[in-house]
């Protein structure tokens, strides 16, 4: 596969205007691609799988926005239905019927709901069910795992120390040592270790909150049985079980992980495909819980932009492309790109892990698969960001960062993928006598690495 030298002539004269004015030159830190040790591109345009950066340069998209188009990027539909909301108006902060229709939807799908309410991001999504857990059960404490992220809540920007199960501490400057100090961090797939957390802290437990298919460390798959677990330890105490399905929700599967692992929550985060590429998230569940919120209840949460009618449009436009058959296509695409993607890296010689469920991959530079946040930080992420660069110099577009997730989405036909596939094997080849050269990671990456997708995307 032979491709043009990448030009990045006016990405880079953008970059030195957005450093003047943005913090960092971005708006989300994952998008200066400083984890792969180089600036960023800056996009134009994009349509189906592709998008094209300022200079004119194409590349075959997996970030696509880091989840929400599930169809692609333009996808006729879509742009059809946000275009004529528009018409109608832009924002009301009233009722509007696609309220109700969105709502009604989304219980349709996941048969844990009955009940939805929106808001414009997945870190307030996640404030606000924390909150309602809390309300409900009277209680402070919430239990997350090592490696996952939730927005970036005070209380939920807490990492794990040593020990089985540790209480938190700010991962950031500026989180009170109080809010973190109410966030109990467990290894995830470790049982014995939510024992323990689960066992010394129940007395005080609000809620689990857990990813089911985690995919800000990278995806991590749950190990059989873990998230029964998960279920049996919250009910043991009488807390909430709480699964993020920002990313997996609507993705995975019609009714997101829950509904492919058997598995019921008190609540479920949702974000990402719901707002098909607009900013919506929610938190929802059943409606003896759901009508403890204002108004009907005493549990206050507000928001202008909520139900936006645009993000209505384009999420029910999203939901109704979403048949049994686009699911089937998404898994077969997702297995299609994982399976070559191995065979790319078996015949250059490279030792790589690739963990697929449909629609979501990670390509880790490590001997087997990881299992937990502190097995994905042991991966060569040089090694990584070296084939990232090689990547975008032959035309792919992958997560700037060991620590995301790959979104192959239903745009991504045969052709995207055997360019994407050529493009790696070349890759592969080309990172294989110069690593030596590579830049160092600075150590701060790791940490934002984690906290990736979501916590970089809202």
């Amino acid at each position: 596969m032979s491709s043009p030298p990448l030009n990045d002539t006016r990405s880079a004269a953008l970059y030195a205007e957005a450093l003047r004015v943005l913090p960092g030159g971005v708006n989300s830190p994952v998008r200066a691609m400083r984890a792969i040790g180089r600036d960023p591109l800056f996009v134009a345009s994009g349509a189906g799988a592709e998008i094209v950066d300022a200079d004119g340069n194409r590349y075959v998209d997996y970030v696509c926005s880091w989840g929400p188009l599930i169809h692609g990027h333009a996808h006729p539909e879509v742009v059809a239905a946000v275009a004529e909301a528009a018409a109608r108006g832009t924002s009301f902060g009233a009722p509007t019927a696609g309220e109700v229709e969105l709502a009604e939807e989304v219980a349709a799908r996941f048969p844990s709901v009955e009940m939805v309410r929106m808001t414009s991001s997945g870190t307030e999504a996640s404030m606000s069910a924390l909150r309602l857990a809390r309300a409900v059960t009277g209680r402070e404490t919430i239990l997350k795992f090592a490696g996952a992220y939730h927005g970036h809540v005070d209380g939920l920007l807490a990492e794990a120390g040593s020990g089985l199960a540790t209480q938190g501490i700010p991962a950031s400057p500026g989180v009170p040592a109080a809010a973190a100090a109410e966030t109990v961090i467990v290894p995830w797939n470790d049982p014995e270790a939510l024992r323990e957390a689960v066992a010394r802290h129940g007395e005080r437990l609000a809620a689990i909150v857990a990813e089911p298919y985690p995919a800000n460390m990278g995806l991590v798959p749950p190990r059989p049985g873990f998230l029964a677990l998960l279920r049996e330890q919250a009910d043991a105490v009488g807390a909430l079980l709480i699964l993020d399905e920002v990313i997996t929700g609507f993705r995975v599967a019609r009714g997101g992980a829950q509904a492919r692992e058997q598995i019921r929550p008190d609540l479920t985060i949702m974000g990402k495909v719901l707002g098909g590429g607009l900013p919506a998230a929610a938190y929802a569940g059943p409606r003896a819980l759901m009508e403890r919120i204002a108004p009907a209840g005493d549990v206050y949460q507000a928001g202008t932009l909520s139900g936006n009618p645009l993000a209505v449009a384009a999420g029910l436009a999203t939901l109704r492309l979403l048949d049994d058959a686009a699911y089937a296509r998404l898994e077969e695409t997702t297995t299609r790109l994982a399976d070559g993607l191995r065979d790319a890296a078996a015949a250059a010689g490279r030792a790589v892990h690739v963990e697929q469920v449909p629609g979501l991959l990670t390509v880790f530079f490590r001997d087997g698969a990881p299992g937990d946040y502190a097995g994905a930080a042991a991966s060569d992420r040089d090694a990584y960001a070296a084939w990232c660069r090689a990547l975008l110099a032959r035309g792919v577009y992958p997560p700037p960062s060991q620590f995301e997730a790959w979104f192959p989405s239903l745009a991504h036909d045969d052709a995207a993928i055997e360019r994407t596939l050529a493009a790696a094997a070349e890759a592969f080849e080309a990172i294989a006598g110069s690593l030596g050269q590579s830049p160092r990671i600075p150590s701060e990456d790791l940490a934002q690495g984690a906290r990736s997708s979501r916590g970089v995307e809202g």
